[in-house]
Formats: C-alpha cells, structure tokens, sequence
C-alpha cells in the first residue's frame, strides 16, 4: 500500500477532530469504503513521519482497559498539507478522467491538457 495515500488518509482522519491509532483506521476504513485497509505497523510508522514533519501532534493520552492509548491532532501545517496535496491530487484526477475518456487506441496521442476532447 502506498505510504503516500495512507499519509492523505490520516490527515484526512484527523480533520475532523483528534482521534487514536485504532480510531484513524477505523476512519480510513470509511473514508476510503473499505479500499485501504493498512497494517496497524505501517500506521503508526507513518504517524510518526507526520509527526516528525510537524504536520500531526500528539493531543493526549490515556489508558482503556488496561492498553495505553494515545490522540493525535492535525497541526495548522497538516491542514495546510493536506489541502495542498488533495488539490494536486484532483488536479491529476480530472487529468486522468479525461485521458480515460479519449477515444483513441493510444495514450501516446492523447493532449495533455485535453483540450482535443
């Protein structure tokens, strides 16, 4: 799974408010209807990479049932992040929708910026 959706996804999570490791993979179960589905090792890896660049921090802690359990949040420079990634993102979608949609045999010929379409 690319590490770069699973780190869209996590922002994404977090948008709405601070949540756990298990609750973000719950959300990006959701968010993305079940199409990504990360190891909870890859999870928290990324969690730290985001938090290391400063674009998620950790909220609070606690312990249920026994299990210590963390809350992350998005940062003002997470939400920035993730506003500029998901623009790109439906800038390369809309892109790729119309190449989809060319009727040719091949990319090759298909325009860039679709204007032939």
């Amino acid at each position: 799974m690319n590490s770069q959706v699973v780190r869209i996804a996590i922002l994404s999570s977090l948008v709405a408010g601070h949540q756990h490791g298990y609750g973000i993979l719950h959300d990006i179960s959701q968010l993305s209807e079940g199409r990504l589905t990360p190891q909870v090792g890859s999870l928290y890896r990324v969690i730290d990479l985001l938090v290391r660049d400063g674009f998620v921090e950790e909220h609070s802690t606690e312990v249920v049932d026994g299990r210590f359990r963390r809350y992350y949040r998005l940062t003002p420079s997470g939400r920035s992040e993730l506003l500029e990634t998901t623009a790109t993102m439906a800038a390369v979608v809309a892109h790729t929708r119309r190449w989809i949609a060319y009727p040719c045999d091949s990319a090759e010929t298909a325009p860039i910026d679709g204007t032939a379409i």
